[in-house]
């Protein structure tokens, strides 16, 4: 099961822990804003292909905007 893990720093400075795990059928992704205990995460069951690092910011888009 492999897993990416990558931080990016926002334009308004924040810094964002992503990760992307591979699982049997699926796909795990997380991002979590640096001293931050919340964490987003979601579990696509329909990926039919490994994501790559934009993919998986995208889908913590309007989540990073609040």
């Amino acid at each position: 099961m492999p897993t990416d893990e990558w931080m990016r720093t926002l334009a308004d400075g924040r810094r964002v822990r992503f990760t992307n795990q591979e699982l049997a059928n699926s796909v795990f992704v997380t991002a979590q804003i640096e001293g931050n205990r919340v964490v987003y995460s979601v579990v696509l069951t329909n990926a039919e292909r490994p994501l790559n690092r934009t993919e998986v910011e995208s889908h913590f888009e309007a989540e990073l905007k609040k």
